[in-house]
């Protein structure tokens, strides 16, 4: 049963990938014929144009920039998106810059510094289309004058490590940047920009995904040294990141300002496009299904507790629905580093869980981030069962001892529990499930 279990926890995942698949967001948003492009609502005719630029930045950005090659490759002048390592795409008019995430590094600084020189040199002639997914704040890195690369980048690690959200980190980076929180679409005005997003953000929030570089931006100054002082990192962040937030200002663009009034942007795929064609898949192989949110957030230990919870009372009482179940969830929890081990979100998740559902019979836990990477390491996430504890015991392995030192990914590469698929393509946050067999 549990082999089984696995089996149709990994194809349930799967077909949440397939379902957000970012080409078919890009051609189902936008079509094309002859002069005229509509995307959505709105109608572009590109004979009113005289030049097509194609810019972004994002972990599936350039899976993105195929599909709009594919439609309006014959009138793309130039283009550059910036991608993380490895995430790559067979492109012939948009190049593509390979660079670092989670942390930036100079190879980012170079491909941002070149976008913001094409975006300085268009005019009301010219129509910019913007690919945009998550990991693009990262990818994007083009300080202001007086932060370095290295004060960004030491910044960025203590947020990472301190478990702030994405709306906390983001806040933060939109005060560094030169080109984040709407400065993207300020640098192109008065070109008319479109912006196609794939979401990896909780509420698809436009000013939060990839640091809102086509949005106005609700944060401010005050709420980016908010941050630093609920981690208490004001003392530990770098001196001109501190005299920088403290000093303040010219805020980033808000509602209202004109250089948003050409601009359009438009989300293509989310998280919970994925989570429903996963839920469709769970219900076709027989489980009855619930989906708990798309908006989970919080420690992905304490979150992990819910859902063992709530598998433990399908076992015991039916409820929330009665076995075969499914029970899946998506969003982006965060990790508090309390050791120095080796995983990701989605690992802890798995670990967590399996360690509070130890003992339960046929239940299988999955966590997984859509874009095929989770933390510094080679996997997407991890799946777990009842049995997992047990099963580590008889090898002389605690999962108790790996999750207090957030070694999750030393624990499941032992145990057989990684999940590697390499780069997907998409990033549409992460994905949880239980599956309970039936009694």
């Amino acid at each position: 049963m549990e082999s089984t279990l696995r089996e149709h926890a990994l194809r349930i995942f799967d077909a949440g990938l397939r379902a957000a698949d970012p080409r078919t967001g890009i051609l189902r948003a936008m079509q094309r014929e002859g002069d005229t492009l509509r995307v959505q609502d709105s109608v572009y005719h590109l004979g009113q144009y005289r030049r097509v630029l194609c810019v972004g930045a994002g972990k599936a950005s350039a899976n993105m920039a195929t599909a709009v090659e594919h439609l309006l490759g014959d009138r793309i002048a130039d283009g550059l998106i910036n991608t993380k390592y490895g995430h790559l795409a067979d492109l012939h008019k948009v190049r593509l810059n390979e660079c670092g995430h989670p942390v930036p590094d100079e190879a980012g600084v170079k491909g941002a510094s070149e976008i913001a020189r094409m975006l300085d040199d268009a005019d009301e002639h010219d129509l910019v289309l913007v690919l945009v997914s998550g990991g693009g704040s990262a990818l994007l890195p083009l300080p202001v004058d007086g932060v370095t690369l290295a004060d960004k980048q030491a910044t960025t690690s203590l947020l990472l490590s301190c478990g702030a959200n994405i709306h906390e980190i983001n806040a933060v980076r939109k005060h560094l940047s030169a080109i984040k929180g709407g400065q993207m679409a300020a640098r192109a005005f008065p070109a008319t920009v479109v912006s196609l997003i794939l979401s990896d953000v909780v509420g698809d929030d436009l000013d939060v995904i990839a640091s809102g570089i086509t949005a106005p931006d609700r944060s401010t100054f005050a709420d980016a040294l908010a941050v630093l002082d609920k981690y208490e990192l004001r003392a530990r962040v770098p001196g001109a990141v501190r005299s920088r937030l403290e000093q303040g200002g010219r805020e980033t663009p808000k509602h209202g300002d004109p250089v948003f009034e050409k601009t359009r942007n438009v989300i293509v795929g989310s998280n919970r496009l994925a989570l429903e064609a996963a839920a469709e898949e769970a219900r076709a192989l027989g489980y009855q299904t619930l989906v708990l949110a798309s908006t989970i957030e919080g420690e992905a230990r304490e979150i992990a507790a819910v859902h063992a919870a709530i598998a433990r009372e399908i076992v015991m009482s039916s409820q929330p629905v009665p076995s075969p179940a499914c029970v899946l969830s998506g969003g982006e929890p965060t990790v508090t580093l309390r050791g120095s081990g080796k995983g990701g979100r989605n690992q802890e998740f798995a670990l967590a869980a399996a360690v509070r559902m130890a003992g339960l019979p046929d239940c299988v836990v999955l966590s997984g981030g859509t874009d095929g990477s989770d933390g510094p390491t080679d996997a997407a996430g991890a799946v777990a069962s009842g049995s997992t504890v047990a099963d580590a015991t008889r090898r002389g392995l605690s999962a108790r001892d790996a999750l207090d030192r957030n070694d999750s990914w030393t624990f499941f590469d032992a145990m057989g529990g990684l999940i590697r698929t390499g780069p997907t393509g998409t990033n549409v946050a992460d994905l949880q499930l239980i599956l309970v067999g039936r009694k």
